[in-house]
């Protein structure tokens, strides 16, 4: 209801200023329609206070004043209007003229008195003399509308329509269009400025005495009477100033907007360069790149070339070695077919030559007188010959002595086992769990060639008394042998395990224990404790295993104080075992890969007498120098089929049997044999490469006084060596499947007691047909 009042009022003040405005329209012709809006900075300014010009905005936008400006309280609250100047309306009927003292209006509102025909048409206040004066074009803000109305923040304002929307900004509705004029407040010289209440210029409480800026510009001040030419002058000096302040704008806005289109422009300069460089920079890492790769590519293409080649070479190597060793195998199949019908053709020669015999009536007499002959010469032979890695049979055990198997009564035996007294056999019995015994008195138990695979506790409970156990060829499992299985057997001496499934050796043992064999199983390694508490010991046989350097702990046979007889063979060794025991009297490492014998692996055996390397990968090269040469106690040597070049040097001082079979030996070097004491009695060369230049005069020096038998058959000599003629105690000379022509009976010496230098020319290298000298 408020607002409605509001406006009524000042519908009512502007018929008051229209009849006002009658008697001054020829003035305001006079000023060729120049004259500025109803929204002029001086239209709603108190009485005494200089305007400047305003600063036109939109409706509805932010006004910008004064700081000490202040925002109205209320959208359409009326600026107070106070007595104008009549000649206020020269400045484009912006002023108004004084108002009667009697008006008044809501809202501390002070209207002049107005005519009695106010509030015509609807409420809508026309002021004739706003459409009759020709204006110049307003530099208002101007909001569109409708024709004859305006609409502002939805509410429709009808033609010549004035209201406040906020403090300090006056808004017309002219021609369907809202104008809003901005108040600038002037500067003000005083300590103490105050803005009163709904005012929106501050007012000074104080005057500063002789200031100069107190004097009021005649110019300025509205309230001084002007002539038509002044106010001429004026809007022209405004004018001017308006054109050379729109000039200014427009040239610093076209200066700008040159500036901004140069930065633009340097911008999109800069950017095309940057992206320019960019694009060089990423070509030219993605040519380094592609460098770098195809570098890469083609040394890795080179790596593997390299590598392919020498994978070919290697392969290559290994091939021929293979067609050799399977050339060199084949030769000695066809060697050893042709030895075996000669064989038996010499049987044949033998039965035909014992038939006639028979038939010439010297039957009984003459045998028994030619199987002593026959006896003796044996054993003359084996005397001779002194091998020391021939095999005996070993000696029938009781019951085979007696031949007889007795079955004793009262002890019930599984189905294939036989008794006899104190030896129970169930060889290949078809056994799948281990028998239940109950012959307290029972030494010997051979379970060989069954299905075995557990051997449960208490096993052995009723039969305490075993000395000797055969295991072999069954299916034991380490998890299948109970712990402290054997422990009970006090008079244990020998444990046969050969050729089952076992991956570690049995723990506990019997202390009494002196063979153990644990040949072709699956032992993976040796561990320290593995035989611990076996110091009785004496014969330790682990071959076919898959045992090497890694897995055996170099003090796995530190406990086997007393052991003297170690077989290794065929398992995965690259070198010797460290750690072996002093006790060590032989040692058995054939079918290994052995590549290096080093100096101190055999420091602590200081009483070994046989080594034997045969079929491993020795070269002489890597056999160290003090490897074996002051073991006084080693006298017998077997490194046959081997890598070896030339006889190796630095042999054992005390050496009496070297075997080097099957090499590639093309050279016995100088006195090689020398430093030995008292001297080398039985060296086999046999299947090398020796040639008539390989054997030097010097070759045999050292061995003239002690060579009993020298193996030099299946080589490539064209001549006897030199030096052998000079071999005093020589008995066996082996020269078969050679290249020589001739030789000379003057081999053997005068001097020499016994005719027993033998040479054998026949294809047989092992024959015991021979010509005697």
């Amino acid at each position: 209801m408020e607002r409605w009042v509001l406006l009524s009022l000042s519908l009512l003040a502007y018929l008051y200023l229209e009849a006002q405005a009658q008697d001054q329209r020829g003035l305001a012709g006079q000023g060729n329609g120049r004259r500025r809006g109803p929204g002029s900075a001086e239209h709603n300014q108190p009485q005494g206070v200089g305007l400047g010009r305003g600063k036109r905005r939109k409706a509805g936008g932010r006004a910008r004043g004064n700081k000490d400006n202040q925002r109205s309280k209320h959208p359409l609250d009326l600026t107070r209007l106070g007595s104008l100047p009549a000649n206020a309306g020269g400045d484009g009927g912006s002023r108004l003229g004084s108002l009667p003292p009697n008006a008044g209006g809501d809202g501390g509102s002070r209207l002049g008195s107005l005519p009695p025909n106010a509030g015509g048409d609807g409420g809508s206040l026309f002021i004739e003399s706003y459409k009759s004066v020709d204006e110049r074009p307003s530099n208002y803000n101007v909001i569109p509308g409708k024709r004859g109305q305006c609409v502002f923040q939805g509410i429709t304002m009808f033609e010549k329509a004035v209201w406040s929307p906020k403090q300090c900004v006056t808004c017309l509705c002219s021609g369907g269009e809202v104008v809003c004029d901005e108040i600038v407040c002037p500067h003000l010289r005083c300590h103490y400025p105050y803005t009163p209440t709904e005012e929106c210029c501050p007012v000074c409480m104080d005057t500063v005495p002789n200031d100069p800026s107190d004097h009021v510009n005649p110019d300025l001040d509205p309230a001084v009477p002007r002539s038509q030419a002044e106010i001429e002058l004026l809007l022209k000096r405004e004018e001017e100033e308006h054109r050379e302040e729109e000039a200014r704008l427009l040239k610093k806005d076209a200066e700008k907007k040159r500036r901004k289109k140069q930065k633009k422009e340097e911008a999109e300069r800069q950017r095309s360069l940057q992206e320019e460089r960019s694009l060089q920079e990423e070509r030219r890492l993605q040519d380094e790149r592609r460098l770098q790769d195809e570098r890469r590519l083609q040394e890795e293409r080179s790596l593997q070339e390299e590598e392919r080649r020498r994978e070919e070479e290697r392969l290559q190597m290994e091939k021929e070695e293979a067609e050799k060793r399977q050339e060199a195998e084949v030769a000695m199949k066809e060697q050893e077919k042709k030895l075996e019908e000669e064989r038996r053709r010499h049987e044949e020669d033998l039965k035909e030559k014992l038939r006639e015999l028979e038939e010439e009536e010297e039957e009984r007499e003459q045998e028994e007188e030619e199987e002593e002959r026959e006896q003796e010469e044996e054993d003359v032979e084996w005397l001779l010959r002194g091998d020391v890695f021939q095999v005996f049979p070993e000696e029938p055990t009781e019951g085979e002595e007696w031949g007889v198997v007795v079955r004793r009564p009262g002890n019930t035996l599984p189905i294939g086992c036989d008794i006899s007294d104190v030896i129970v056999t169930c060889e290949n019995a078809q056994l799948t769990n281990f028998p239940p015994l109950n012959i307290p008195e029972l030494k010997s138990l051979s379970l060989e060639g069954n299905a075995i695979t557990t051997i449960p506790v208490g096993a052995f409970n009723g039969i305490p008394n075993l000395e000797w156990i055969n295991l072999s060829k069954n299916k034991l499992v380490t998890s299948g042998i109970a712990p402290r299985a054997f422990k009970g057997l006090k008079f244990l001496s020998r444990l046969f395990l050969d050729n089952n499934l076992l991956e570690t050796v049995p723990t506990d043992l019997p202390s009494t224990l002196q063979e153990l064999k644990v040949n072709e199983n699956h032992l993976k390694g040796i561990k320290e404790n593995s035989f611990q508490g076996l110091s009785s010991l004496l014969i330790l046989e682990l071959e076919g295993n898959v045992l090497n350097e890694g897995n055996v702990d170099h003090q796995a046979f530190s406990p086997l104080s007393q052991l003297s007889y170690l077989r290794l063979g065929r398992n995965h060794f690259r070198t010797i075992p460290q750690g072996l025991p002093p006790s060590l009297l032989e040692v058995y490492l054939e079918n290994n890969l052995i590549e290096e014998i080093s100096d101190c692996v055999f420091n602590q055996t200081t009483n070994l007498n046989v080594v034997s390397l045969r079929h491993n990968r020795l070269e002489e090269s890597r056999i160290a120098s003090l490897a074996w040469i002051n073991h006084m106690n080693l006298e017998s040597i077997d490194l046959s089929y081997n890598r070896l070049y030339l006889v190796p040097s630095y042999l054992p001082r005390a050496l009496v049997h070297l075997v080097l079979v099957g090499n590639q030996i093309e050279r016995i070097p100088g006195f090689v044999f020398a430093h030995m004491v008292p001297g080398i009695e039985y060296l086999y060369l046999s299947h090398n490469k020796l040639d008539g230049e390989g054997v030097e005069p010097e070759s045999f020096f050292g061995t003239h006084n002690s060579m009993t038998e020298l193996c030099l058959d299946h080589n490539q000599l064209i001549t006897v060596p030199c030096g052998i003629n000079q071999m005093s105690s020589l008995h066996f000379l082996h020269l078969n499947n050679n290249k020589i022509r001739y030789w000379r009976r003057t081999l053997r010496p005068k001097w020499h007691p016994i005719p027993y230098i033998v040479h054998y020319f026949r294809p047989e290298p092992y024959s015991l047909y021979s010509a005697l000298l």
